[in-house]
């Protein structure tokens, strides 16, 4: 089994990379999915973060209102820390056993945004980067995903530099320009990956 940790700032265009990956043949451990399901209604992680957070957070159904949450949480690194601390190890507990339940001659993705900033690098065999300019994220964030700038840049803001990012990575995806351009970088960070996880 090859482990990979695949990251990149917010708007960089990891979730694309993890889709062509694992139209290859990866195996997808995606943090951000696992930390909506540690969350959900009836989860204890979701009655952490109420105790946290207050009734406030959630929305007229009973589930996480992560709009609210956010506009709290980036703002403020003490509460980001806080939430980080209640869900971050139900993440990790999950992921482990999905990466468990993955065959012994699979290539894993581990899909985590904030691989940098809680050092997990040297948790996997190796680190692929997915890399864009601060521009290039901003304008995907306001266009793509209807952000206002200050909201993006305080996502931005909340996540480690790009300099720390691509000090960690052992492969960096560039993602500066066209969704086309992407295809073939991704196949050929594959063929490296596949390589690997047969030697």
């Amino acid at each position: 089994m090859l482990k990979v940790g695949l990251t990149g700032g917010i708007g960089a265009g990891k979730s694309e990379v993890s889709r062509l990956l694992v139209s290859y043949g990866a195996v997808l451990i995606d943090a951000d999915r696992i930390a909506r399901e540690v969350v959900e209604p009836g989860t204890a992680g979701l009655a952490a973060v109420v105790e946290a957070f207050g009734p406030a957070i959630l929305s007229a159904d009973g589930t996480l209102d992560r709009p609210k949450l956010g506009g709290i949480v980036f703002s403020d690194p003490e509460k980001l820390a806080a939430l980080n601390k209640i869900v971050h190890p139900l993440v990790g507990a999950r992921s482990v056993a999905l990466e468990s339940a993955a065959g012994p001659d699979s290539v894993v993705i581990h899909d985590v945004p904030l691989l940098t900033e809680n050092g997990l690098a040297a948790l996997y065999d190796l680190v692929v980067v997915v890399d864009a300019t601060p521009e290039t994220q901003l304008d995907r964030l306001v266009r793509l995903r209807g952000m206002t700038p200050d909201e993006a840049r305080a996502r931005m803001a909340a996540q480690t530099d790009r300099a720390q990012r691509l000090a960690v990575a052992d492969l960096v995806i560039d993602n500066d320009g066209p969704l086309a351009a992407l295809e073939p970088q991704v196949r050929k960070v594959w063929a490296e990956l596949m390589e690997r996880a047969g030697s």
